[in-house]
């Protein structure tokens, strides 16, 4: 399958029905998630391996890792209604991928490689959540493919530093949020964000 196939699939996925600020829930987009896919697919990151989605959502990334190889993909999030939209996208499509209702920090599972968008830890409820996303990543995983605000970069590095981990590949992109809830007041908005592929070395 080629990149460009891949995004025309997961432009298919499913959004939320009734997003939830405090989790940040936004869909991303499906060209940067067939990037980022093709990329973990290039290092050698999903094929037979088993793949994680923390806080999947609806499910791009974990469908993603599906259609490029990976022997087994769990996709988990806290969200019950985001997880039925994912399971019934997934069994339409014929699509072998378990979708858990977990929050991820109570995960014991150990997988080969880990794709994510945590939360960007932009609301008051949940700041520093995606550095907690990243904690539970080194208690379970190799590989980690994760984005993050780009201005947060620098306090990330010293973290990952300090977890004995390492950086080895890292892209930017201009991540688009559109209009969602009450407090946004433009139709879209585009932030800096980076995406790490970190080795945990566990």
């Amino acid at each position: 399958m080629k990149k460009k196939g891949l995004e025309i699939i997961l432009q298919k996925i499913p959004a939320f029905d009734d997003p939830s600020s405090t989790l940040e829930q936004y869909l991303t987009p499906a060209g940067i998630a067939a990037d980022i896919i093709f990329t973990a697919h290039q290092y050698g990151d999903i094929e037979d391996k088993v793949v994680f989605d923390l806080g999947c959502g609806t499910g791009i990334f974990a469908i993603g890792a599906i259609l490029t190889g990976a022997k087994k993909v769990v996709g988990f999030d806290i969200d019950k209604k985001s997880i039925e939209k994912a399971k019934k996208y997934a069994e339409k499509n014929k699509l072998y991928v378990e979708f858990l209702v977990k929050d991820v920090f109570d995960i014991k599972e150990k997988c080969d490689t880990i794709i994510m968008n945590p939360p960007f830890g932009a609301q008051k409820s949940n700041q520093k959540a995606d550095r907690k996303f990243i904690e539970k990543g080194f208690e379970i995983s190799q590989i980690l493919y994760s984005i993050h605000l780009k201005k947060t970069i620098p306090f990330l590095e010293k973290m990952i530093s300090s977890l004995s981990g390492n950086i080895t590949y890292r892209k930017d992109y201009a991540f688009p949020i559109r209009w969602t809830f009450e407090f946004h007041d433009k139709k879209v908005v585009y932030y800096d964000v980076t995406l790490l592929r970190i080795e945990t070395n566990i």
